[in-house]
């Protein structure tokens, strides 16, 4: 179960299926494709999701967790 992380609001500017994103956390700038950039609004809207719920690859979790964009839920 997962959550975009505390604090991240997710700011972004996409175009031809690639988004720009700031991490409000560590003030970085991501380029993301359109398919991280759907799950983190996903997550955002329905936090507790899991990878399999919404369709997605948990290695995609993964990585956005390494950024700091999402987080494992407290059990």
């Amino acid at each position: 179960m997962w959550r975009v992380a505390a604090g991240q609001a997710l700011r972004h500017h996409g175009w031809d299926g690639e988004f720009v994103l700031y991490n409000d956390l560590s003030g970085d700038t991501h380029l993301l494709e359109a398919p991280a950039m759907a799950l983190l609004l996903a997550l955002q809207a329905a936090p507790g999701a899991s990878a399999h719920a919404l369709g997605a690859d948990p290695g995609l979790l993964d990585d956005l967790h390494a950024l700091a964009l999402v987080e494992p839920l407290p059990c």
